[in-house]
């Protein structure tokens, strides 16, 4: 066959020519619904009803019984053969017996039945199916064969129970029901199982009967549920008795049982239903002291509103305080490391009083240590310890469990990394209230040896003093300072008791080692502290010695000016004596006033040379040094020299300058205050430029004004 040649025409089409167009989508303008809706169903009835006759299936008519023999061969076949592809399809199973029965050939549809029995006897619907087609046909006996060969091969289907006691109940056949359910119930099944027995026996009115299917089912199912139906039901026939004794004997078996709280509270109940509420209290109370908080919500809720229907202010007290218990334990139990929790929950159960329950919540709250080795997660956590000593100190009165707590604390602290000084004081003090002045120093003396601290060591020194310890106090300054060498209030404090015991000159050793230290926290204090000893000694020229020599170390403005303020002072007291003892003449004591002005304005114009000399940047303190002079001037009144100042007074002026940014170019402008002092003035002749460019703006803004 010759091969078809190739169009030529073809390598010259566009792809818009051999482009597929469909059509366009038409658009809905008018989308609401028809009047008449019309569904699939109607769309295919309507198809099939225009079918032309010969192409419609023809109905086959049966006349007589070979063509209905004939129908009856071919169906089985098709049937057959489906099954012999599907034997594992239990609908086919299911049809083909319908089919078998509707042609009321009994027989061969319990043959199909069985047959398909063999291929799934697990499938109980089988068995379901089998049956009902049995009693359809008013096969009692063989129901019941298939209901005890289901029963016996399924025996947990509790449908096939079910239906099996239904089938004999409804033939009127008690005892053959009962003994259905006998056998059931051998078989151990599930609570409804033996509530539908028991409904069955009640059906009947045979009380005894349900009574010991209930005591049955509790020893079969122990569980909460159960005992409160046995008892609803006793309480339902009127027998309070033996409803209360059953609860009775619930509450001994399942009392630790997680649905107990369901128990106790259906219990109340029955008591309250009885007018018992004493028995009703006492169930409560009972139920929560052995229920565990976090399962007793229900409980608590029920018992707050008993106890406002029927109890007194304390009951109701107690009912809320359980209530704000439970609370409590709820919050702890999510989070056991919330200190505060725990605080509000002793706080209430303080409140109550109950001394072996305070010390139950603080031992279970000292019992969650901070997992963590930092201060700042124990801060918390100590107080609990703190609170539990002085409860045990001040309320159960019990010293020595006060002792224990505050060892167990002590020891439980890592103090190399941390530790608290207020614990270590508060153990020593609690000693000392019971007069055991051994123990307290022996408490401190370990603090300061495991975790020194300025609070140990002050505390430790007040108390010696009290105590008139002189020589273990100076012991003590002596390790204080060891340990903190830089600490000027140490060596003030060793100074001043030195000095309160008339020991000067011991006094002026220490202030001595005291500034010759490398390095101290605050020395200004220290020297503050040195300088005012001397002063109230009376030594004046010590104390210039000691300026001078802090001047040697620092040339700051408040030195310049103490120093300043002490030279005009110095010797006042002793002329006021003078004036008034021995009343010597005005010239010389005029003349001890001017020693003392002229001493005084010999500092400040020290402390004036070397701001302007030696730090002529510090322009401010410079004002300020001669706001000072100026303001001693006018102290002196008619002895001052006001004059002598003001003609170094700075003028204030507003300037400008640039904010640099980061990478050095300006970013803005920021106003700031600069003092210009006369003699600068003088030195500089650009700057009476400046200071007449500044007057005539001056003027200008005065004349704008007007």
């Amino acid at each position: 066959m010759a091969a078809r040649e190739p169009d030529p025409n073809l390598g010259f089409l566009t792809k818009r020519d051999t482009e597929v167009k469909l059509p366009r989508p038409t658009r809905v303008k008018n989308k609401t619904p028809a009047p008449i809706q019309i569904t699939a169903e109607q769309i295919l009835r309507e198809a099939r009803e225009r079918q032309e006759p010969d192409i419609r299936p023809p109905k086959q008519k049966i006349t007589d019984h070979t063509e209905l023999a004939d129908y009856r061969l071919r169906r089985r076949k098709e049937f057959e053969d489906l099954i012999r592809r599907v034997r594992w399809n239990t609908s086919v199973w299911v049809k083909y017996a319908s089919w078998e029965e509707s042609q009321q050939d009994f027989a061969r549809a319990r043959s199909v039945w069985e047959r398909a029995l063999e291929v799934d006897y697990r499938n109980h619907t089988l068995w379901l199916k089998y049956a009902e087609f049995e009693m359809r046909n008013r096969c009692v006996n063989h129901a019941r064969n298939v209901w005890d060969r289901a029963v016996a091969l399924l025996p947990r289907i509790d449908q096939l129970w079910y239906k099996y006691i239904h089938m004999e109940e409804v033939l009127r056949n008690i005892a053959g029901a009962r003994q259905v359910f006998e056998r059931w119930m051998d078989w151990q099944p599930d609570m409804q199982g033996w509530l539908s027995y028991i409904k069955f026996e009640l059906r009947y009115g045979e009380v005894a009967r349900a009574r010991a299917i209930y005591e049955r089912l509790v020893a079969c199912h122990p569980r909460v549920t159960a005992w409160i139906r046995f008892a609803k039901f006793e309480m339902k026939n009127g027998e309070v008795a033996r409803a209360r004794a059953i609860y009775e004997r619930a509450t001994e078996l399942l009392a630790d049982d997680e649905e107990a709280e369901q128990l106790f509270v259906a219990f109340a109940e029955f008591e309250e239903r009885c007018k018992e509420t004493e028995r009703a209290r006492c169930i409560y109370k009972f139920a929560l002291d052995h229920i565990p908080k976090g399962r007793a919500e229900d409980l608590y809720r029920k018992f707050v509103a008993f106890e406002k229907q029927y109890g007194d202010r304390e009951g109701i007290e107690d009912a809320i305080v359980g209530k704000r218990r439970f609370q409590y334990e709820e919050e702890v139990r999510k989070n056991p490391l919330n200190y505060d929790s725990w605080f509000d929950y002793i706080r209430l159960e303080e409140n109550v009083g109950n001394k072996d329950m305070i010390r139950e919540v603080y031992e279970r709250a000292i019992a969650n240590v901070p997992p963590a080795e930092e201060k700042r997660y124990w801060q918390r956590y100590i107080y609990l310890w703190i609170n539990y000593a002085l409860y045990e100190e001040l309320d159960a009165k019990d010293m020595d469990r006060t002792r224990d707590v505050y060892r167990e604390c002590i020891k439980l602290i890592p103090h190399k990394k941390f530790s608290f000084a207020k614990l270590w004081l508060l153990a020593a003090q609690f000693e000392i209230r019971q007069k055991n002045l051994k123990a307290a120093r022996l408490i401190l003396g370990n603090a300061i040896g495991m975790a020194p601290k300025d609070k140990i060591f002050k505390k430790y020194i007040e108390i010696e003093l009290q105590l008139g310890n002189i020589d273990r106090c100076r012991t003590l300054y002596g390790k204080y300072l060891d340990w903190a060498p830089a600490n000027c209030y140490a060596w003030s404090k060793f100074a001043e008791l030195e000095r309160s015991l008339s020991e000067t000159e011991r006094a002026r050793a220490i202030f001595e080692l005291a500034i010759a230290q490398p390095a101290l926290d605050r020395p200004e204090l220290l020297w503050k502290a040195y300088i005012d000893f001397e002063i109230s000694e009376g030594e004046l020229e010590r104390t210039r010695q000691l300026y001078e020599r802090l001047l040697d170390r620092t040339k700051h403005l408040k030195v310049w000016v103490s120093y300043a303020q002490f030279e005009a002072s110095a010797g006042a007291e002793e002329e006021q004596d003078t004036e008034a003892q021995i009343k010597v003449e005005e010239d010389s004591l005029h003349e001890l006033m001017m020693e003392r002005i002229q001493r005084c304005r010999g500092v400040f114009e020290r402390a004036f040379d070397h701001f302007r000399t030696a730090a002529p940047e510090l322009k401010e303190e410079r004002a300020m040094l001669l706001e000072e002079w100026l303001n001693m001037e006018a102290k002196f009144g008619k002895l001052g020299d006001v004059s002598l100042v003001q003609k170094k007074l700075p003028r204030k002026v507003k300037r400008k300058r640039a904010i640099p940014s980061e990478d050095g170019t300006p970013s803005g402008y920021e106003e700031y205050f600069d003092y210009i002092f006369p003699d600068e003035v003088a030195m500089a002749p650009n700057l009476k430029i400046l200071e007449a460019a500044y007057q005539w703006k001056k003027l200008k803004a005065s004349s704008d004004d007007d």
